[in-house]
């Protein structure tokens, strides 16, 4: 069903529309919005949708289906699809509105709607970008974007049904601003004054370490090996998106971590005193030191930041073991 509608609407969708998108990308539409701030469009409207999928009212997107496709068969179907009940406190209830998430039809149907205000943000001038249900508005003065904030507010209320998270909402400047995980710094150079360069947000750093952390928390009943093969696809999306960073310090310190937590994981999996003497021998540890530091009274964690893990388990070792660095893949994909 999403391929057949595609045909009908993707042609007509606005070049500003990034999300979910052939040929389109987070990437582009982050470019895009750093083209406007160094462009001099530096005040910022930026609207949070309350609930987007959530809210979506059902008429108004089978009316616009309506309008290029006259099947009624896909209508029905497409209905059923929206309708379909939702669980809640052990009660089956009909939907009146929004789109199930999780779905491959359900990009497709917000982009349907949203389209509708991209063009009307195109009838009107304004430079904009949109991500699905991530929109800003770029103006090139502070009333303006004012103006504009007004203007968009009435055209969701009134036209799309659309509530806005008015807590989330408001004019931003480039250094306050956030997009899709991308922060906005000053360029210091001679010559690129009022210039913005792109960094990732300390929230997307955030996400990154958290799941990191879990992959390597020493209770999960994991292999090294296992451990391993569960972080590559952790880091591999999040570098991908935003590989348009400068990351390069923050991820050899991330790097650094990540081995340390790998190597604390090695220490508790040896668990008994005997074990970790006779281990700590067979890296190369003289006798009498294996056996002074497998009865030591150090938390695992702070052996694992000592000299005798990180001369022993190298990171030569780790990597036999399947271990891949996050900034060698970075400076691989890095365009």
């Amino acid at each position: 069903m999403s391929q057949q509608l595609s045909i009908y609407f993707e042609l007509d969708f606005e070049t500003e529309s990034y999300g979910f998108r052939p040929k389109k990308n987070l990437q582009q539409a982050v470019l895009k919005s750093q083209g406007y701030i160094n462009d001099g469009y530096q005040d910022i409207v930026d609207i949070d949708l309350q609930g987007f999928f959530d809210e979506v009212p059902h008429y108004k997107l089978l009316q616009l289906i309506y309008y290029k496709v006259k099947c009624p068969t896909t209508l029905w179907l497409i209905r059923k699809w929206l309708r379909a009940p939702i669980l809640i406190n052990g009660k089956l209830r009909k939907r009146r509105k929004g789109i199930p998430q999780g779905s491959p039809l359900s990009p497709l149907l917000s982009n349907i709607l949203l389209d509708q205000l991209d063009k009307y943000l195109k009838y009107k001038g304004y430079r904009f970008m949109r991500y699905a249900d991530d929109f800003s508005i770029y103006a090139p003065t502070k009333s303006k974007a004012r103006a504009i904030g007004n203007q968009v507010y009435l055209f969701l209320r009134d036209k799309l049904g659309l509530p806005i998270n008015r807590a989330k909402s408001g004019i931003r400047r480039p250094s306050t601003f956030k997009v899709l995980g991308y922060g906005f710094v000053p360029v210091y150079k001679k010559g690129t004054e009022g210039k913005y360069q792109l960094v990732v947000s300390n929230k997307s750093w955030a996400n990154l370490k958290r799941k990191l952390k879990y992959a390597t928390k020493k209770t999960l009943p994991l292999s090294i090996t296992e451990r391993m093969s569960r972080l590559k696809p952790i880091y591999t999306g999040w570098l991908n998106n935003f590989r348009l960073g400068k990351i390069q310090g923050k991820l050899k310190k991330l790097d650094e971590w990540l081995r340390n937590r790998l190597r604390y994981c090695i220490w508790h999996d040896w668990k008994k005193l005997e074990r970790k003497r006779k281990n700590l021998i067979r890296l190369g540890v003289k006798q009498g030191q294996a056996y002074a530091w497998s009865r030591t009274r150090m938390g695992g964690w702070a052996v694992a930041q000592s000299p005798i893990l990180r001369t022993t388990i190298t990171e030569k070792r780790l990597r036999k073991r399947g271990y891949k660095s996050m900034l060698d893949y970075y400076l691989k994909v890095k365009f």
